[in-house]
């Protein structure tokens, strides 16, 4: 398990089936909101979803693929940030995250974003940190283009939401270019 403290008030934490109840109560909460973005958000129905949800990320963390960690803020769950997998033969991640309505607005992302880099950059040794966002995320796309990411290009249909497909803008930032 690893906890990454941030600042004050602010840490990543792998998330274990403790935070299960306390995870599926804040999707429970703002599902509207996270249902503009995310395609999971149906299927995130009981306490065990949420448990199946942090038991993918603790496999994913064993085997040195990734994984899914609470963003914590003044002790409460706030949002999810995780890193989706590892390439180590191209030395390359990718990294995705969503926060609760009413923790918007405080920078806990951008934070929450900067702390990942840097370990993968650092700690992990990867070489390429990519984001992906949905084209009309205005306020997901805001965060890599805040830290200097490079919008490398679209990717057109790329994602099923429900009802219809969405493009995702690609951002990468390599080691070399990364500003700490």
């Amino acid at each position: 398990m690893f906890i990454r403290y941030v600042e004050k008030d602010v840490w990543l934490k792998l998330l274990t089936q403790e935070d299960a109840e306390p995870l599926f109560a804040l999707v429970d909460s703002c599902r509207a909101h996270l249902r503009q973005w995310l395609p999971w958000v149906d299927s995130t129905k009981t306490v065990e979803d949420s448990k199946a949800f942090i038991s993918q990320g603790l496999q994913k963390f064993a085997t040195g693929n990734g994984f899914e960690a609470g963003i914590f803020y003044q002790g409460q769950l706030a949002g999810v940030i995780g890193v989706h997998y590892i390439d180590w033969a191209n030395r390359k991640a990718s990294i995705g995250y969503w926060l609760g309505e009413s923790f918007q607005g405080k920078g806990l992302m951008t934070k929450a974003c900067k702390a990942c880099i840097d370990d993968l950059f650092v700690e992990q040794g990867v070489n390429r940190v990519e984001i992906r966002c949905a084209v009309g995320n205005q306020r997901s796309r805001a965060i890599p283009e805040r830290l200097g990411f490079v919008m490398e290009g679209t990717i057109r249909d790329a994602e099923w939401l429900y009802d219809h497909f969405v493009d995702h803008v690609v951002y990468g930032m390599l080691a070399r270019e990364w500003k700490r």
